[in-house]
């Protein structure tokens, strides 16, 4: 997920935490305790992506491939990378010291938001298709959502609402909220987000910023102008429909799964559907891109399809799919619910071959898992439509003769089924 979703789930989250543990007697403790967990959570919520500086281990596009969302982004990781995070705020924070040392209600709330923290991030990333292997060593097959697009204003809305409506300034307040709103409804008239979309965007905002509102004003807080109130009826609220978004994508990404299926074997019933690679439209369970990739082993070929499918296409066809997320290019099939983009060949025996006696090429396997290779450079497919190109773009050349590396993570290949004959 993009690091606002990650900030604003982390940061409500923390709020959440801190009004459900209650008030401490002392008013400069409830101060601090309110700031620490939200700044844990904060920061707990980030802390993965901190892999980005592991990049550099090896070159482009393999380290950022191989080693983002790579082992910081495992349950197994995730203990030290919470225990250096707690022991740098105790080092640096001695307020928050003083306060852990006087308040167990404190230290639990603690470990709370550094354990809710790591696990937002790690759920949050596995709902897109870009995939985490989350188990690692342990099984270090890649895992993917297949659920949600990677940039959602579902979850800033829903997060961010309730959260600024808990911030004293009202000029702040004010401003955060026509953010929120704001950025959602200008990717609206970009085409990118339907306006039915905005219209439910901005409809769970009212009710939850009203909601939190009247939590407030039935609960006064004196203790602290910054922490304007106890309710947390809007923050509640908001993590309920982030839940409950997430259960409607997942059965929306199942019927869009079957639809394609049925598509593709209708088009070619002599192939075998291996994978199909699934990305939401943005607060939009009704229309979604694929990438599919079918294997024909009689003929030594594979094939990889990109499209466009609409969940239900008597309510919306694919073609009333928003624009700016579309592919022109796009032709329709016999059916209103599926448009194919393109669709290239693969050969077998070369991806085989590449893989044995290519090093980088088979490290680069170990991410694809939509490949291709053509004219010389190898591409996962599920990118093609990144506004910054194909980042995964792997050209063979660049590589011929240099030594390969040692810093090849262990992750399983998502494609052994194209790898190895049947």
């Amino acid at each position: 997920m993009d690091n606002f979703s990650h900030s604003v789930a982390g940061l409500a989250v923390g709020e959440l935490i801190h009004r459900r543990l209650g008030t401490e007697p002392d008013a400069g403790h409830h101060r601090t305790r309110r700031r620490l967990l939200l700044l844990t959570c904060w920061l707990a919520s980030n802390f993965p992506d901190l892999d980005l500086f592991l990049t550099r281990l090896l070159p482009a596009p393999l380290g950022y491939l191989l080693h983002h969302r790579g082992h910081t982004h495992t349950i197994l990781y995730a203990l030290p990378q919470a225990l250096l995070l707690a022991l740098v705020l105790w080092l640096c924070w001695p307020a928050a010291r003083r306060l852990l040392r006087a308040s167990a209600r404190a230290r639990a709330g603690w470990a709370l938001a550094l354990v809710v923290g790591f696990s937002l991030h790690l759920a949050m990333d596995y709902l897109n298709s870009y995939g985490i292997h989350p188990f690692h060593p342990f099984d270090s097959r890649w895992y993917f959502g297949d659920m949600v697009f990677i940039v959602e204003p579902w979850f800033w809305i829903v997060f961010g609402v309730p959260l600024a409506m808990t911030i004293a300034p009202r000029w702040l307040r004010a401003a955060l909220l026509g953010l929120l709103v704001g950025v959602p409804l200008y990717f609206t008239v970009q085409a990118y987000l339907a306006w039915t979309s905005w219209m439910v965007l901005a409809a769970c905002a009212a009710a939850l910023g009203l909601l939190q509102h009247r939590a407030g004003a039935n609960n006064p807080n004196g203790t602290d102008r910054t922490d304007r109130t106890k309710g947390t009826a809007g923050l509640t609220a908001g993590v309920l429909l982030a839940l409950l978004f997430v259960g409607v994508q997942a059965g929306a990404s199942q019927q869009a799964r079957r639809i394609v299926e049925r598509a593709l074997h209708a088009t070619d019933p002599a192939s075998r559907v291996l994978d199909v690679s699934l990305s939401s439209f943005p607060t939009n369970p009704l229309c979604w891109t694929f990438s599919s990739v079918e294997s024909n082993d009689g003929a030594g070929t594979y094939r990889v399809r990109r499209g466009l499918v609409s969940t239900v296409s008597a309510l919306l066809p694919v073609d009333g799919c928003p624009a700016g997320m579309a592919d022109p290019t796009a032709q329709p099939t016999d059916t209103p619910a599926v448009a194919y983009v393109d669709q290239q060949i693969g050969d077998l025996s070369l991806l085989r071959k590449l893989r044995v006696e290519d090093c980088h090429f088979e490290a680069w396997l170990r991410f694809a898992r939509v490949p291709m290779v053509s004219d010389g450079i190898a591409m996962d497919l599920r990118f093609s439509a990144s506004p910054r190109g194909n980042f995964t773009a792997l050209r063979l050349q660049d590589f011929a003769g240099k030594t390969c590396s040692n810093a090849i993570p262990g992750w399983d290949f998502p494609r052994t089924d194209l790898l190895a004959p049947n």
